[in-house]
């Protein structure tokens, strides 16, 4: 008999680990994570956010790398304060090395410390993965809750497979954006998404939002 993994579930109760055993092939078919080149990955995301070209992002170039600065404490395993390729390739292989596919994902979101309700949030991940990995979207309810799915998901199954995201959240009525631009055209919000990642063992990663 085999065992397969199948999905990581993230609700209200912790992450939940879902595993399928299968005799000869039978059973559910294994959630494949979206195939990334982890060294060009690692070269591509400094390229794109290391300003002043020396190899490191760090400092004010972290603030405008959102999804790096969310997963410093993963990624800065030398302790400099920075990010530089190889640290970003090596991050990468952990999640490919997990087998993960897909994490069940949710999360809360407040605006000056209510609940935000029909709000469109956005995990959109970084460039620098690749053209494999998809947007994973949801909308919040009135708790201000939502659970986030692949945009274009071919299994139908909820959650986002191991990334760097950038998030956006928009709240818009009559067309007009209520949210600062901060919080979606000109995001500063990120995320990791991993089993070890910050946040991930809280039950809903959290997003405060000020005006």
């Amino acid at each position: 008999m085999t065992k397969q993994l199948f999905l990581v579930g993230f609700s209200g109760v912790g992450l939940l680990l879902m595993v399928f055993g299968g005799c000869l092939g039978r059973g559910p078919a294994r959630v494949r994570p979206p195939s990334i080149d982890a060294g060009s990955a690692g070269r591509e995301a400094i390229r794109q956010y290391d300003t002043n070209a020396d190899g490191l992002v760090k400092g004010e170039e972290l603030d405008k790398a959102p999804s790096l600065k969310a997963a410093l404490k993963k990624l800065d395993k030398n302790g400099d304060g920075g990010v530089d390729a190889s640290e970003v390739t090596a991050r990468i292989r952990q999640w490919q090395e997990s087998k993960v596919g897909k994490m069940g994902v949710s999360c809360i979101v407040t605006f000056n410390k209510r609940p935000l309700a029909g709000a469109k949030v956005t995990f959109e991940p970084e460039k620098f993965l690749g053209a494999n990995m998809k947007i994973c979207v949801g909308t919040t309810d009135d708790h201000g809750a939502a659970s986030l799915i692949e945009e274009a998901s071919s299994d139908g199954l909820p959650g986002c497979p191991p990334g760097l995201y950038l998030v956006r959240i928009s709240k818009q009525e009559g067309g007009k954006e209520l949210l600062p631009a901060k919080y979606n055209s000109q995001t500063i919000l990120g995320v990791e998404i991993a089993l070890d990642a910050e946040g991930m063992q809280e039950g809903s990663l959290r997003f405060d939002l000020m005006p």
